[in-house]
C-alpha cells in the first residue's frame, strides 16, 4: 500500500511503499528545476522525521521531478529570507545566525538520519542541490549531471557546508569547486568515487530504485545501529564540525562588501533582472554570456 502527501506549496511531496520498507521524496517544482523556497527546507525535515518515526520504512529516496534532481534555493525567494518583518534595515547578523541556523539544521539531520537515504541525481545538483547529494548514505549520479555550488560566483567561495565538502570530497576537489564557483560533470568524480553509483542519465531512475531495493533487504534494526555508529565514528573526524560551521559561514559568507571590479550579483539583479544578472555573472568570470 502506498501513501501520499504533500507540502502546501506542493514543491514537497512523499509517497512511502511500506511492503517496499521504501520512501520517495521529490522535489517538485519542474518549470524552475526543482528549486526550492526556504519554506520547503522546513517541510522536507519534516518529512523525514515522519520517515524516521515510521518503524516500516528502512530506505528514503531523494528525487527530482521530471528528470532534475534540484537547483537548490529559487532565487525570486532567497532575498527576503533574513527580512524582519516590520524592519527595512539590512538584516542584522543575529537575524541571519538564527535564520541559518534554523535552514542548515537540515542538512545536519539528514547526515545523521536513522534511516538510509540515496540521492537519486539526475541533470543538476546545485547549491543546496549538490549539499543533500553529499548529505545522503549513497547517491546514484548521472555521468553529465551539473554538479556544484555556482553561487561562489555572487555569494563568495564559502557557501555550504564546508565541513562536509571536505570530509566527503576531500580539500583539493573542495577548493577547486568553491574558489572557482565552476560546475563539474558526474563523471568528474566518479574516478575518486565520490558517490556511490553512477549511470547514464536514462539509467539513474532505474539504478536508485535497484539499489534502494538491495538495501531494503537488510535488518532494519540493523540498519539503525550501522547508521548511529557511522555517524559516531563520523562525528570524531572533520565532519564533527559540519552543524555549527554551516549556519556560521553561511551567515558570514552572504554579507559580504564588493569591490568596484568585483562583480555584485544583488545589486545587479536589482537593477537588471535575474536573466540579466546571471548573463553579466558569466561574462564576469567565464567571458561568456550563457545562462547555464
Amino acid at each position: 500500500m502506498t501513501t501520499e502527501i504533500q507540502n502546501a506549496s506542493g514543491r514537497v511531496r512523499m509517497e512511502k511503499d511500506h511492503e517496499a520498507h521504501l520512501a520517495r521524496i521529490t522535489f517538485s517544482n519542474p518549470e524552475k528545476k526543482n528549486s526550492l523556497a526556504p519554506e520547503d527546507f522546513l517541510d522536507f525535515g519534516e518529512m523525514l522525521e515522519d520517515c524516521a518515526e515510521d518503524d516500516a520504512i528502512k530506505v528514503v529516496i531523494l528525487r527530482g521531478e521530471g528528470g532534475t534532481f534540484t537547483t537548490g534555493v529559487d532565487l525570486g525567494h532567497a532575498y527576503g529570507w533574513y527580512d524582519t518583518p516590520g524592519d527595512s534595515r539590512r538584516p542584522s547578523q543575529r537575524r541571519r545566525l538564527r535564520v541559518d541556523r534554523k535552514s542548515q539544521r537540515v542538512f545536519h539531520e539528514l547526515i545523521g538520519f536513522p534511516k538510509v537515504t540515496i540521492a537519486q541525481v539526475e541533470s543538476y545538483a546545485l547549491g543546496a542541490g549538490m549539499e543533500f547529494a553529499l548529505s545522503c548514505d549513497l547517491a546514484v549520479v548521472s555521468r553529465t549531471a551539473k554538479l556544484g555550488m555556482p553561487a561562489a560566483r555572487f555569494l563568495g567561495p564559502v557557501l555550504g557546508n564546508i565541513a562536509l565538502f571536505m570530509h566527503r570530497l576531500g580539500p583539493v576537489l573542495t577548493r577547486d569547486l568553491l574558489l572557482t564557483g565552476r560546475m563539474a560533470e558526474g563523471a568528474e568524480f566518479e574516478g575518486p568515487r565520490i558517490f556511490a553509483r553512477f549511470a547514464e542519465e536514462a539509467d539513474v531512475a532505474a539504478a536508485t530504485e535497484e539499489l534502494a531495493a538491495q538495501v531494503a533487504k537488510m535488518p532494519a534494526d540493523g540498519i539503525v545501529i550501522a547508521k548511529e555508529a557511522y555517524r559516531l565514528v563520523e562525528a570524531s573526524s572533520t565532519l564533527g564540525l559540519e552543524e555549527a560551521t554551516a549556519y556560521l559561514f553561511h551567515s558570514f559568507g552572504t554579507n559580504l562588501r564588493f569591490e568596484e571590479d568585483e562583480f555584485n550579483f544583488v545589486k545587479t539583479r536589482k537593477e537588471s533582472g535575474t536573466s540579466a544578472a546571471f548573463k553579466k555573472r558569466d561574462e564576469h568570470y567565464d567571458g561568456k554570456g550563457d545562462e547555464q
